[in-house]
Order: C-alpha cells, then sequence, then structure tokens
C-alpha cells in the first residue's frame, strides 16, 4: 500500500480534507502534533513514504538526498517557491501542483484592503480605540487607476473585480495575454510606466531571482505620493524598508501588506503606521480556498511530474 504524509498543520487539523484523503489513502500519516517542521525534523516526519503533501516546508536538497524513497511532493498551497526544483529533478521526484486554486480569496482580500486604506480604516478605528472619533475623507475605489504586477491566475480573476467599479486597468507582465486584455479593456504597459501612473498598485508575483525586490527603492519612488501599495503575494518582492519610509514622510498615501520578506514582520514601527495594513499571511485562507486548495493537493498526489524549466508561473 503507497504510504503517504502530510506535513502541513492547517490540512493535518482539517476535518474534511482528512476524511477525503483517507478514502483514498486509508493509512496517511498526519503531523498531528501540530509541529512546524523544517530541517530534520521534516526529513524525520517524511522519511518512509513514498508521497508527501506539503504547504509552507523548506524542500532544499538535503531534505531531496535524505528522502530516499519519495516519489511525489503536492503541493496544498499554489506557491513554490520554498521547493528547489533542481533538486527535486535530480532525485527523479515528481510534483502535483495546480495554480489558481485561491484566487477569489487573494482577489477578494485585496479589494477589501484597498478600499479600507483609500477610506483611511486603519487609522480611523485606531482613534475610536483610542477614545478620539473625528471622520475621516477618503477616496473611493471606483474610477481609480489600478496596476496589476503579474497579470496570472489572480490578476486575471482581480481584473473582471475591478471592472465592476468602473476602475482603469493597467497590467504587466512577461507574458502577454491579448484575448483577455482586449475582452476587459487592460492596458499592458512597462512595469515603470505602471508605476507612475496607478492610484493602487498591487503585486501578485512568484517569488525568484527575477522577482526579488523587483519594486526596489528606485523603482517605488516612481509611484505618486496619493497612491498606495499592496501586496498579497510574496514577502522578498518589495523594498520594505524604502516603503516604510515612504509612508512615514508622505512619499505614499497607504500600504498593505499580507507577506513579509521575515514572518512574522519584527518592526512594530511600521506595523503600528496609521496608514499601513498588516495581515498575517491569510491571502487564501477562505473556507472555500482552503477546501480547493488540499482538494487539488489530493489530486496531486496521483497527478504530478517532474519540473522542469517550463513549469508554469
Amino acid at each position: 500500500m503507497t504510504k503517504v504524509c502530510v506535513a502541513s498543520r492547517s490540512f493535518s487539523k482539517h476535518p474534511i480534507l482528512r476524511a477525503e484523503l483517507l478514502e483514498k489513502y486509508p493509512d496517511a500519516t498526519f503531523n498531528d502534533e501540530g509541529l512546524s517542521l523544517s530541517g530534520q525534523t521534516l526529513i524525520d516526519f517524511v522519511c518512509g513514504h513514498e508521497r508527501a503533501i506539503t504547504a509552507l516546508e523548506k524542500l532544499d536538497a538535503n531534505f531531496f538526498t535524505a528522502v530516499a524513497g519519495l516519489k511525489v511532493v503536492s503541493k496544498y498551497g499554489v506557491g513554490y517557491d520554498m521547493i528547489d526544483f533542481d533538486a527535486m529533478a535530480k532525485h527523479s521526484v515528481k510534483l502535483g501542483w495546480t495554480g489558481g486554486t485561491n484566487r477569489r480569496s487573494v482577489s477578494e482580500l485585496m479589494i477589501s484592503a484597498t478600499i479600507a486604506l483609500l477610506r483611511h480604516v486603519p487609522a480611523a478605528n485606531r482613534e475610536v480605540l483610542d477614545g478620539t472619533w473625528r471622520q475621516h475623507k477618503g477616496r473611493y475605489l471606483s474610477g481609480r487607476t489600478v496596476g496589476i504586477i503579474g497579470c496570472g491566475h489572480i490578476g486575471k480573476d482581480l481584473t473582471p473585480l475591478l471592472n465592476a467599479f468602473g476602475c482603469k486597468v493597467l497590467a504587466h507582465d512577461i507574458v502577454d495575454f491579448p484575448e483577455f486584455y482586449a475582452t476587459h479593456d487592460v492596458e499592458p504597459v512597462g512595469l515603470e510606466d505602471l508605476l507612475a501612473r496607478a492610484d493602487v498598485v498591487t503585486v501578485h508575483l512568484p517569488m525568484d531571482k527575477s522577482t526579488e525586490n523587483i519594486l526596489s527603492a528606485r523603482r517605488l519612488g516612481l509611484m505618486r505620493p496619493q497612491a498606495i501599495l499592496i501586496n498579497m503575494a510574496r514577502g522578498g518582492l518589495v523594498d520594505e524598508a524604502e516603503m516604510k519610509a515612504m509612508l512615514m514622510d508622505g512619499r505614499l498615501a497607504g500600504a498593505a501588506f499580507d507577506v513579509f520578506a521575515g514572518e512574522p514582520p519584527e518592526d512594530m514601527e511600521l506595523l503600528k503606521l496609521p496608514n499601513f495594513l498588516a495581515t498575517p499571511h491569510i491571502g487564501g485562507s477562505a473556507e472555500e480556498a482552503i477546501l480547493a486548495m488540499g482538494r487539488a493537493a489530493i489530486d496531486g498526489l496521483d497527478k504530478a511530474r517532474i519540473p522542469d524549466s517550463n513549469w508554469p508561473k
């Protein structure tokens, strides 16, 4: 019988996902102790299993060398920057992965964060809690120019939602999507043009060598003082120190981050800024998205292939 293990803590404690996996693999092993598995503890947990479901666990060269007998890793969640593809291919381990399973969850969080910042909800809420009662004059999302950096699964899901608000949508991506752009009245532009023109900039990119610090201090400086920045994608895409300085001195109106270069973030000065909204990596944490990601991970145990240079971004 095929031996399967689940390293992910959230998958392991989800009653529906557990039941559905056990229907297919009755002897599956779960992370029932709720441990944050890494390094040797992750290796010890996975050893002896042929297939594994992982989430945010780091799968590096040492991991793949140590877990002889592992044939398949199925990803719970859409990001895979924590997996060493070269090492995975070297050891002939297949990857089960489905893109876009959390797209609506991330899109709705992006919309909510954008409206919250435009209406000064974080600042107003803090003032009410401190005993101050005063009105803040905000701005509509309706009619604003929104720049989407990365028009993959989430960018494409977000676009019609923005269309419903009457937004002008700009998009920057290394891949051209002419039919989609034409259908949804999207203007494809260069990255720096997008930064200079958008009222709202939202980032939806994977994290790799080509995207690390893509919003550098110089590029952030292209944004207008009344603009806001949203990052619901991956930490490390934005120069957080420069963004903080811009928020503090009025060169940027607001920012909302669900992801950080280091998690949990330790810069309390940034987190306490009235024009900054932080959430604890909950982009995919809607009940519907969790089920979709979990079911995709179960399917991925049987539908997997060795990743290569053509793996989708």
